[in-house]
């Protein structure tokens, strides 16, 4: 509702649950809405795929999943290692979206089946400084919108803060530089 409230008008796109995978799929015609489509209903699919959708640009948001090639799980480490360097922005913002709607935001080096990430703790460090470079200089335009959209409706504003320090440690375990400390969680 709050996603197709803010873009349906100026930007022709709505965000509707899918099954299985998800994807976005353009306007058909010229008058028809681009879909972002999230899996199973789950609240977290939803916000990784507006992340995509908010870094998408205006030529990228008339192919079919931005036309992104995206290589399945079983990756060999070569593709996991192509998959975490341009995962680390919708990452980044997914994360801060989980923040604003106050939700609980899990990682996700999405290879289960390929023997897992190439670096874990250096992916999770490049989403965590990501992250707190867009809360430094802002967001893209449409996840800014979005993001103070989800901080008003859910109110999470006051305690954003407190939320987004405690996150960063249970996340990366950061601080005034790339700590080598390893943070277990079932991804």
């Amino acid at each position: 509702m709050l996603f197709n409230d803010l873009f349906r008008e100026n930007y022709r796109t709505i965000l509707v649950k899918g099954s299985d995978e998800p994807e976005y799929l353009p306007a058909g015609e010229p008058d028809g809405l681009a879909r972002v489509v999230f899996a199973h209903g789950f609240f977290a699919s939803a916000l990784h795929e507006i992340a995509h959708w908010c870094l998408a640009g205006e030529y990228r948001r008339t192919l079919h999943d931005y036309g992104y090639w995206y290589c399945p799980d079983g990756r060999t480490p070569e593709q996991q290692q192509a998959f975490e360097r341009v995962e680390v922005k919708p990452q980044a913002i997914e994360w801060l979206l989980s923040l604003a709607a106050g939700s609980r935001f899990h990682i996700s080096v999405d290879n289960l089946a390929g023997g897992g990430a190439a670096n874990e703790q250096a992916f999770r460090e490049n989403v965590c400084h990501q992250a707190a470079h867009y809360l430094e200089h802002g967001l893209p335009e449409r996840a800014q919108q979005f993001f103070d959209t989800l901080m008003h409706f859910y109110n999470t504003s006051a305690r954003f803060k407190d939320s987004w320090a405690r996150d960063r440690v249970r996340i990366a375990a950061t601080g005034t530089g790339h700590d080598q400390i390893r943070i277990t969680e079932t991804l």
